[in-house]
């Protein structure tokens, strides 16, 4: 485990929060700017942690940012899913509820038939600048989707 890195008392923590923010928005625009080919059918199976037996870890940066649209989806908690899908999973719809801030898990993760999922090298770059942004923000590295966005809400009100 990492040892903890809080922030300087001569930031804000709220505007380190929105610094941090930006930063991993930048990673996810990068990601996508020159993706490797995959043929996503939008079965949302990546999405249904009782099948994959996988659930996302997210850093801090990532839960922020996760946390922030979800927030901006008009909700102020993490939903529950009795089902072992992923709570950000829409009920209805199927849908991913903060699609544009969902975490980089979700957006290097693949099912087989979509082409599986990223290789670690393709991707590392973009896995250190969030490790920093985690360090930065005084987290303790990546952690399982539901209580790294939980108490990112609870960090945001």
């Amino acid at each position: 485990m990492r040892r903890r890195n809080p922030l300087s008392s001569s930031k804000d923590p709220h505007v380190e929060m929105i610094e941090t923010a930006r930063i991993v928005k930048k990673v996810y625009e990068d990601l996508s700017t020159n993706p490797p080919e995959r043929n996503c059918t939008l079965q949302t199976e990546c999405c249904r942690f009782q099948i994959t037996g996988k659930t996302p870890m997210l850093t801090k940066g990532e839960a922020v940012v996760a946390a922030k649209a979800l927030r901006a989806a008009g909700r102020t908690k993490l939903p529950e899913r009795a089902d072992g899908a992923c709570p950000l999973l829409h009920p209805y719809t199927s849908r991913c509820m903060v699609y544009a801030g969902r975490p980089f898990g979700c957006r290097t993760h693949f099912c087989e038939a979509a082409g599986g999922p990223y290789e670690r090298k393709e991707v590392i770059a973009h896995i250190r600048i969030l490790e920093e942004v985690d360090e930065r923000l005084g987290g303790d590295g990546p952690r399982a989707l539901q209580p790294a966005i939980r108490d990112a809400l609870a960090e945001l009100f």
